[in-house]
């Protein structure tokens, strides 16, 4: 099999920060290449380059054996690059058609049905099936995925870059999806493939490369390695993929939801009627397509969004209308929120500042209405510690730091106090094996502790490796609640997508 693109010495610096240094690596045509590596490995920098974002420091490209210069994202199309980001890049009000030719077509009479004739056959061809007239915003996430790699194919992608593509899709989904990415690796396209799934990456691709702290370490065929093996090259150490809960006796109900409604930011249903109890000591986690109402959920609990109807209860207290206000200042509720950059985090405030957002009015931090900041610096020294956060000091800003220790500020602040309730709504989203695996661990020790907690993740496996129960949430119900232990893959997945298993 001949070489498609091969890296030679790729090199680029920030100042004197060096994300990607001398990076050599071969992608042969036709194949599914996997890239691996933690978070701010320099997996991003590095594709960053392939699509003309950032020119490498040094280093050569060759597609094909020719050496390339790739100056701008234009060039990239015009050297058959495509990348499929994992928040996809669609006009949600116009038709599929008009997101495909956007930005192609300079026509002063553009025949839209002429074109979504042409699309409808280009689809069918490769196996991706799409209304081409539908409106973007009224398609499922795994079409709006479809829609994403026709637009680079249509621009006669040859290359296809695609980071973390099944973050958002069901494992029947997945599969679909992986059948349509063998289909075009076997007429001749060639593709990257960048995901923190170890178990999609050995089913799905041919050769892995790992990227840690901006070198390649290692690149094996998967025939020839297993996750355990990958996710020691990505992290340098051994890292426990499956974690089976321990067998514990739960305590008593903490938080109780009865006949709960609560509506979306457009007044439009989102949970109805939903009851369910979590005991202290317990995980209850809830496996389901984004978009079924896990946010809404999470929100409502949390004092962030309106109880519409039904009842919420905290150790037998009622908090139906409690404001987040209210929840800070009378219970111990911790809330990791599914965007860390977006609601969990201010992101040009340091990391000491981000500690105590929730508690900067209170002692010990504020007295006689003064910040108390020798007391707030080290308050951020001992969680820095405490929670491995990779940063020098408090004064550090968290935007400056990768998205594994962001997160961690989320959970130094958010477990701080021992809370009885924590809700986890995404908690590992976008994080590699080793952050990941510190996240749960974290969370696993405060369950231990006798803390009750919500675990909200489309992660399926993850969902199931960390939980006690498992509850499927379709269209803002619970189709059913599951052992852990008992409950298997095939069987939520279906759950997951609308099915049945009766």
């Amino acid at each position: 099999m001949s070489s498609y693109l091969r890296l030679d010495a790729i090199t680029k610096q920030f100042g004197s920060f060096v994300a990607n240094d001398a990076i050599t690596m071969e992608v042969q045509s036709g194949s599914i290449h996997a890239l691996l590596g933690e978070n701010g490995a320099g997996k991003t920098t590095l594709m960053n380059i392939l699509c003309g974002l950032y020119r490498p420091t040094s280093g050569q490209i060759y597609l094909q054996e020719n050496p390339v210069t790739i100056a701008s994202p234009t060039a990239a199309i015009h050297q058959g690059i495509g990348m499929i980001h994992q928040h996809f890049m669609l006009v949600p009000q116009l038709s599929v058609t008009e997101n495909i030719i956007l930005g192609t077509e300079f026509s002063l009479k553009l025949n839209i049905q002429q074109k979504a004739a042409e699309i409808a056959a280009m689809a069918e061809s490769y196996g991706l099936a799409v209304d081409p007239l539908a409106l973007v915003e009224d398609l499922p996430v795994g079409a709006q995925q479809r829609v994403e790699i026709l637009k680079a194919l249509y621009r006669k992608a040859r290359l296809l870059i695609l980071d973390e593509p099944t973050a958002v899709l069901t494992p029947p989904e997945i599969e679909r999806f992986f059948a349509v990415l063998r289909q075009l690796a076997a007429g001749h396209h060639t593709i990257i493939f960048i995901s923190h799934k170890l178990e999609e990456v050995m089913s799905l691709c041919d050769r892995v490369t790992v990227l840690q702290r901006g070198k390649v370490v290692a690149t094996v065929e998967t025939a020839d390695t297993n996750p355990r093996q990958l996710a020691k090259l990505m992290v340098g150490r051994d890292v426990l993929l499956q974690r089976q809960p321990a067998t514990q006796t739960v305590g008593a109900i903490v938080l109780a939801a009865d006949s709960l409604q609560v509506q979306d930011d457009r007044g439009l249903p989102a949970i109805q009627d939903l009851s369910f109890q979590i005991h202290a000591g317990e995980i209850l986690g809830i496996a389901g397509v984004d978009g079924n109402g896990q946010r809404e959920l999470a929100d409502a609990i949390a004092g962030l969004r309106p109880i519409t109807q039904g009842n919420l209860s905290l150790n037998g207290n009622t908090i139906t209308h409690w404001t987040a206000q209210q929840q800070i200042k009378h219970l111990k509720l911790g809330y990791i929120p599914e965007d860390r950059q977006k609601m969990g985090l201010i992101m040009p405030f340091s990391i000491a500042r981000n500690l105590i957002l929730k508690a900067f009015k209170n002692l010990p931090f504020c007295r006689r209405w003064l910040l108390q900041f020798s007391i707030i610096d080290s308050n951020a020294t001992d969680a820095i510690q405490a929670f491995d956060i990779r940063a020098t000091s408090g004064k550090r800003r968290v935007n400056q730091l990768s998205g594994g220790n962001q997160q961690k500020v989320v959970l130094a602040r958010e477990l701080s106090g021992q809370p009885i309730v924590i809700i986890a709504m995404q908690p590992t989203r976008g994080l590699d094996v080793g952050a990941t695996d510190y996240v749960q661990k974290a969370l696993l020790a405060e369950r231990d502790r006798g803390a009750a907690i919500l675990y909200i993740s489309t992660e399926l496996e993850e969902v199931m490796n960390i939980s006690d129960r498992v509850a499927i949430l379709y269209s803002g119900r619970f189709v059913d609640v599951l052992d852990a232990q008992t409950a298997t893959v095939e069987q939520i997945g279906l759950l997951m997508a609308g099915g049945t298993t009766h």
